[in-house]
């Protein structure tokens, strides 16, 4: 007995000391440098929010923040490299749905996003736009959900790959209007922009500052934003959601996380510096310029986002009955 209390006593104090020194960790964080990993090509949006908020930080701690692009897979080699990494918070992830919530439901991925990553603070959110040719006759959503009725499967859109938030902004609308779109997917943005500005396509869901030079050339037409709040880029252009639509909304987001079992103390510390820094004045504006809303939030809020988000993303992909094998060349 007294045996098995010296033993107790022992991880007693073991455990008083572990919690002692993880909480003089936290108080000391960052002590050295902090890796963002981008899981994207660099110059993507996801790659430049990051380094405007790595900056950021970098400046509030006197200790870098350095931006590492580990692409490929869609998103999944870099994501799982974070989910592998040590539990310090000094490697985190800045990412979006694609890796977090589509890829996973729509392949095996080699990692859980719930059980391996700790959400730290939401960023930015960037909705997407509905552009249509000039040449097709619909100047509203209500006219468009109208000539899609009139001629089921004639109306096509197009998107960067099978399983790309295009893809699936695309998909949600038709099921949420009761109409029938044909998906013509490419291989990127880039050529489904293209044949879009060319007439070869009719529509699309892509990204405001992608589309923007064309919407203000008049070589496209916008009819609607994604999200549920009117862009500050396209003031006069309504939501879909105001247009006809009642609870359609695809708001593309890119937040910042740790690897799961992150002390608390740390992802606190991130959580309000990251939602501080996207709150400032200079830096809204510096977001607004990517077509992206800063955000900010804390641990909590963010978790719910993403909970919701798969919840969401789960029945579009089940209604559009999308094949893991089907999303080659996938550009989210």
């Amino acid at each position: 007995m007294q045996t098995m209390t010296k033993f107790r006593a022992a991880v007693s104090a073991g455990v008083v000391a572990a919690s002692l020194a993880l909480a003089a960790h936290a108080q000391d964080y960052p002590s050295r440098p902090v890796r963002v990993v981008v899981p994207f090509a660099p110059g993507g949006p996801n790659d430049i929010i990051a380094r405007l908020v790595a900056q950021k930080l970098t400046e509030t701690w006197a200790q870098p923040f350095l931006v590492e692009n580990r692409a490929g897979a869609g998103g999944n080699i870099g994501t799982d490299y974070v989910a592998k990494a040590p539990p310090d918070g000094y490697t985190l992830l800045s990412a979006g749905p694609g890796s977090l919530i589509i890829n996973p439901l729509m392949e095996k991925v080699p990692y859980d996003t719930a059980r391996d990553f700790a959400p730290v603070s939401l960023i930015a959110t960037a909705p997407n736009v509905l552009a249509v040719q000039p040449s097709l006759p619909a100047k509203s959503v209500k006219e468009l959900i109208a000539l899609a009725r009139a001629r089921p499967g004639w109306i096509n859109y197009a998107s960067g790959g099978v399983g790309s938030t295009p893809h699936l902004a695309g998909a949600l609308f038709a099921a949420m209007a009761g109409i029938d779109l044909a998906h013509v997917p490419y291989k990127g943005t880039g050529p489904a922009l293209t044949d879009l500005v060319g007439g070869q396509v009719q529509i699309a869901f892509l990204g405001i500052p992608t589309v923007l030079p064309h919407l203000r050339s008049g070589k496209l037409r916008a009819l609607a934003v994604t999200g549920l709040r009117r862009s500050p880029e396209l003031p006069d252009v309504p939501t879909v959601d105001e247009s006809g639509v009642p609870g359609y909304e695809v708001n593309p987001w890119y937040g910042l996380l740790a690897r799961a079992g992150t002390p608390r103390e740390i992802v606190a510390r991130l959580s309000v510096a990251a939602t501080r820094i996207v709150r400032d004045s200079a830096m809204k504006e510096k977001l607004a310029a990517q077509g992206a809303e800063a955000e900010g939030s804390t641990p909590e809020d963010y978790a719910a986002v993403i909970g919701a988000d798969t919840a969401t993303w789960t029945r579009v992909i089940e209604r559009a009955g999308l094949r893991a094998d089907a999303r080659k060349g996938v550009e989210k």
